[in-house]
């Protein structure tokens, strides 16, 4: 029997409307080094977007080799496998992979090919043991591959190129593994069917033409371990999983279960996954959009806890449903939350949809000035005039661009 803990898409160092987001990672890890101990664990597969950028802050990549070292400190026998995501660099990824390698860890950030052009498969097969230190299964070990890894070898795109290295690396695992080893498959790939987030990871190329079929893991692949899309879920068949990020990467993301999944081999078949979900270190509250007075009256009721370090207040998106221009909208919402352990990250103002008729006449922008092609911009998206505060502000704010010494230039 074989127990692997299944995850993607960490983004570490991840700036989230501007605020950094290490104390939620460090939880996170923190829970996940818990959990492989509580489950007894003999590898943990990482598939891929560890890093947010592809030159990730030191303090990100302190966050990982802490955890690396810590886990193996507490579990010598666990397997690590990691791959690179297309927000990560490969060749960071694999930089530290020598010292890696001495604790239990495999960093693969890129694809190899020998000098007659076949693939380097040794290079992507990771051999996973129990306990007893006994190789009961291979991992395929499959980082993102970007186009200029993959195409020109015998492949007229992107996607057959893919489709190349795959089937490569399915053969190599068949001749590697004896009876009994199970094939377990890691990639970093957007999947034909696979259900997208509001704000997920935006294709590669255009059009989604790079999402591949599930149909490139044949039945004799035991578990397929997916990263690249935020929401967990299953391809077509219960082997075939995306583990979902295990924190929300964006406020769209905070309604739907966040996890990691729990693999269970015996031999050569899976017989069994668990979702473990990952519990929220840092609240998300989004409300609207709404007309300001319900807004208002959504944050005075909204519960708060005033013990709480700063640092694990919750974040807070708010959408207000305007019918006319509220010049001092941040001001009365600010005021809403004083005193409240809160933090507010984003303020958006929803519009009426305005009809703004035929095209209007051709407009002389030197005679009209600024002053006046403001007030009829004005007029036309709101159907009303300005203000005389409106106007104000525009003219401290015009006068000021013609007082800046840069404006000429």
């Amino acid at each position: 029997m074989l127990r692997l803990i299944h995850t993607a898409d960490w983004h570490l160092g991840q700036s989230f409307h501007g605020q950094e987001r290490h104390t939620e990672h460090r939880a996170f890890l923190d829970w996940l080094l818990e959990t492989l101990i509580e489950r007894d664990a003999d590898a943990l597969l990482v598939a891929g977007d560890i890093f947010d950028v592809v030159n990730p802050s030191l303090r990100a990549q302190e966050l990982l080799y802490d955890f690396i070292v810590t886990t193996h400190e507490r579990l010598p026998q666990l397997d690590i496998v990691l791959i690179a995501g297309n927000h990560d660099s490969g060749n960071r990824i694999e930089l530290p992979a020598p010292l890696m390698r001495r604790l239990r860890t495999h960093a693969l950030g890129r694809v190899v090919w020998r000098e007659d052009g076949e693939l380097d498969a040794d290079h992507l097969l990771v051999p996973l043991t129990d306990a007893a230190g006994e190789t009961q299964a291979w991992c395929l070990a499959l980082p993102f591959l970007r186009p200029v890894e993959v195409t020109g070898r015998d492949a007229e795109d992107y996607v057959s190129g893919i489709t190349g290295v795959h089937e490569r690396l399915i053969d190599a695992a068949r001749q590697r593994r004896e009876p009994g080893q199970a094939l377990v498959a890691m990639s970093h790939a957007h999947l034909h069917g696979a259900t997208v987030s509001e704000a997920s990871e935006r294709p590669i190329v255009i059009g989604g033409e790079e999402s591949i079929s599930a149909a490139l893991f044949p039945d004799d692949i035991a578990y397929v371990a997916l990263g690249h899309l935020h929401r967990a879920q299953q391809v077509g068949e219960a082997r075939i999983r995306y583990s979902g990020s295990p924190l929300p990467l964006d406020f769209s993301e905070v309604d739907y279960p966040h996890q990691v999944v729990e693999v269970s081999l015996d031999g050569e078949r899976l017989t069994g996954s668990e979702a473990l979900p990952v519990p929220r270190p840092v609240a998300m509250h989004r409300l609207g959009p709404a007309p300001l007075d319900d807004v208002l009256a959504s944050l005075e009721a909204l519960d708060d806890d005033p013990d709480l370090p700063r640092e694990r207040w919750p974040w807070l998106e708010v959408s207000v449903a305007l019918d006319a221009p509220v010049p001092d909208l941040r001001a009365r919402v600010e005021s809403a939350l004083e005193g409240k352990a809160l933090r507010l990250l984003r303020l958006s103002r929803r519009l009426p949809e305005t009809d703004s008729g035929t095209a209007s006449a051709r407009i002389d922008l030197q005679t009209l000035g600024p002053r006046k092609l403001f007030e009829r911009t004005w007029q036309e998206r709101w159907d009303t005039p300005p203000g005389d505060d409106v106007l104000a502000d525009f003219d401290r704010l015009h006068q000021d661009v013609l007082d800046d010494p840069e404006a000429d230039a």
